[in-house]
């Protein structure tokens, strides 16, 4: 019985070996399927490339950081934020209605809200004022602070100008900081440089406005600062190629020297700003006026009743030939300091009448102290002033001026005192003193070879004849 089983497995088997088994002519020669032993296969080579990466991606590499020595045990990696970033605050509510997509910002992002009306009109809350130049060019950028005043009440106006420039705003009270950055810098130190731009990013200001003359490099420093609204001056020539490009507003500078100008060198930054718009008439350009504190004008009474002088019957000599950057001469007049010569006569005439006028010469460094003793004389009144405040409160005190082509003219007119002024050319005078003819307690006395030194030094010894020692009054 169990045979023919036996012998029916037996004849089944062979039969099902040769319909699994393939053909031996489709078989690979013996060369090829040793080959095909070696070799891996696609799918082994995937996982076996994915070990290697993960392997790889774990190893240390001792050249990018020799002092790494693997994660800290003991550092909780599951604190907060473990999961990636914090929690935003509650974003406005979209307007699915708005077919602009109002408010469809991407997740992630909160943009600051502002007024939509405040935007349209254009108003500045927040607005700053990048000043070229030293003491001249800041005193005479006082009409422009006073009208971005102004043209919108309640502004906040910050400086930023360099070490010398700065010490002018102790005068203007409109003004909130006063930044020391010198803008005339070509190569600033990339430390500095990045720290005030960090200072004008987050301050948030609506308005930048820039004295210094733009190319690409100071339009990019401006377009950096996100402000709203850019504007400034650029050069004449092709420098200023691609400075345009990142202003909102630009004004092409007559010349490459803006302090060329003279007076009315911010003329184009007044009239912009200055622009009549909707239901706003043109701003009329306010006057050139300086303002003192009593702490300050306390201080500087001490100074000068210590170097020998009262109240009213002193005036003020103020442009000595000097090497030192605290001259406070204008950029746009080289020939605008006197020699020490022509002044000890001048200063001779000044003392030698009978009023009681004594001349008080400033000097902007201690070394010319010794120089003028010698030549003037070892009672000659000297006193050394360190910021364009201290020499406004000197001026206010005093009972008049002579100056050359220097900030103490332009402070003597703001303040309404009696000056002298002594300029190199007429052209010159004009330029710097467009207004004098409304002003009849300023004389001024032009050389006629177009040479301060070659001034008519008689014409100034009768014109200092006129100072009248200020009145005193006292309290009953």
């Amino acid at each position: 019985m169990q045979t023919p089983a036996m012998s029916t497995s037996m004849a089944a088997t062979p039969t099902t070996t040769r319909a699994v088994a393939p053909a031996p002519a489709a078989k690979s020669p013996a060369p090829r399927q040793y080959c095909n032993h070696l070799l891996p296969s696609a799918t082994s080579h995937r996982r076996r490339r994915g070990s290697v990466v993960a392997r790889s991606a774990k190893k240390r590499n001792p050249w990018l950081d020799p002092f790494d020595d693997g994660p800290d045990e003991e550092f909780d990696y599951q604190g907060m934020f473990a999961g990636g970033k914090q929690e935003e605050d509650p974003r406005p509510p979209e307007d699915p209605a708005n077919p602009y997509g109002f408010l469809r910002f991407p997740q992630g992002y909160n943009p600051e809200l502002d007024s939509l009306a405040s935007k349209v009109r254009g108003d500045v809350r927040r607005a700053c004022c990048v000043v070229s130049g030293g003491v001249y060019e800041n005193v005479l950028f006082f009409p422009v602070v006073q009208m971005l005043k102004d043209r919108y009440p309640g502004v906040l106006i910050d400086v930023v100008t360099s070490a010398r420039g700065k010490q002018v705003y102790e005068m203007c009270k409109n003004v909130r900081y006063a930044t020391v950055y010198d803008p005339d810098d070509d190569w600033p130190e990339p430390a500095e440089y990045t720290h005030q731009l960090g200072i004008l990013k987050n301050r948030y200001y609506d308005l930048i406005l820039s004295t210094r003359l733009a190319g690409i490099g100071h339009a990019l420093f401006l377009f950096m600062s996100s402000s709203r609204d850019k504007v400034g001056y650029v050069y004449p020539n092709v420098n200023s190629v691609g400075a345009g490009l990142f202003l909102n507003e630009m004004f092409k500078a007559p010349t490459t020297n803006l302090s060329d100008g003279g007076y009315h060198m911010y003329t184009e930054m007044l009239e912009w700003i200055g622009r009549p718009a909707k239901n706003v008439p043109r701003q009329p350009t306010p006057p050139l006026r300086v303002s003192i504190s009593k702490k300050l004008r306390a201080y500087v009474e001490g100074k000068y009743s210590r170097a020998g002088v009262e109240k009213g019957k002193y005036v003020v000599v103020h442009g000595i030939a000097s090497d030192s950057v605290a001259s406070m001469k204008s950029r746009g007049d080289d020939d605008c300091l006197l020699p020490l010569e022509h002044w000890a006569q001048i200063a001779k005439e000044i003392s030698s009448d009978d009023k009681g006028l004594k001349p008080l010469f400033v000097i902007p460094h201690e070394k010319h102290r010794e120089e003028i003793e010698e030549e003037v004389g070892e009672d000659t009144n000297i006193l050394f002033l360190t910021t364009p405040g201290q020499l406004t409160c000197l001026i206010n005190d005093s009972a008049g001026v002579v100056a050359t082509n220097t900030a103490a003219v332009q402070l003597a007119n703001a303040r309404d005192k009696p000056c002298v002024a002594l300029f190199s050319s007429a052209e010159k005078a004009k330029l710097f003193l467009p207004y004098v003819e409304d002003k009849g307690s300023c004389t001024v006395i032009a050389s006629a070879t177009g040479k301060l030194i070659d001034i008519d030094i008689e014409a100034v010894k009768k014109a200092v004849k006129d100072f009248e020692p200020a009145p005193s009054f006292a309290l009953a």
